[in-house]
């Protein structure tokens, strides 16, 4: 079942790049006690994501930080490599945006965001969503139709809060 404003997000484990290598981290500590953008999205490096979506979310940090944001979050189904790897190359990381492996899809399934693609090699990645969170609990929800990014940016986000 997708995930519904109002409810607390589940915990899951992500991984994100560390000095050493990977690391695992618990999801829901990043959203205690704070107010996070969370976004998702197909894939890293793949067209739409890397020319539309997260160019929008570091167009508009500043406006999100002037709401009270603490954190943006880009959720994919990817590994920590590759996501580094795309935080690096798009400057993303140096914009402010955290880039988090959902490398087993337990978050994207855990809120009822998979889907599968198998003609372009997809299988249980991550449609494309924003929600803002507030102490683990989903305020707003926009979640794009397939082939579409537009209420999912981070102008679309902005104007629904």
């Amino acid at each position: 079942m997708t995930i519904q404003i109002g409810q607390t997000l589940p915990d899951a484990t992500v991984s994100m790049m560390g000095t050493d290598g990977p690391e695992q981290m618990a999801l829901a500590d990043k959203f205690r006690g704070r107010t996070v953008v969370v976004f998702g999205l197909p894939g890293a490096f793949t067209g739409t994501c890397s020319t539309l979506h997260l160019p929008s979310f570091m167009r508009t940090k500043t406006q999100f930080d002037a709401k009270g944001v603490d954190e943006i979050i880009c959720v994919s189904v990817n590994d920590a490599w590759v996501m580094d790897a795309w935080g690096k190359a798009t400057a993303a990381t140096d914009a402010g945006i955290t880039l988090v492996a959902d490398h087993t899809a337990e978050f994207t399934k855990a809120i009822g965001m998979n889907f599968d693609a198998p003609a372009v090699g997809f299988f249980d990645r991550s449609r494309r969503y924003a929600m803002v969170v507030k102490d683990g609990v989903v305020t707003h929800l926009q979640i794009d139709k397939p082939g579409v990014c537009d209420a999912t940016t981070g102008e679309g986000i902005l104007a629904a809060m």
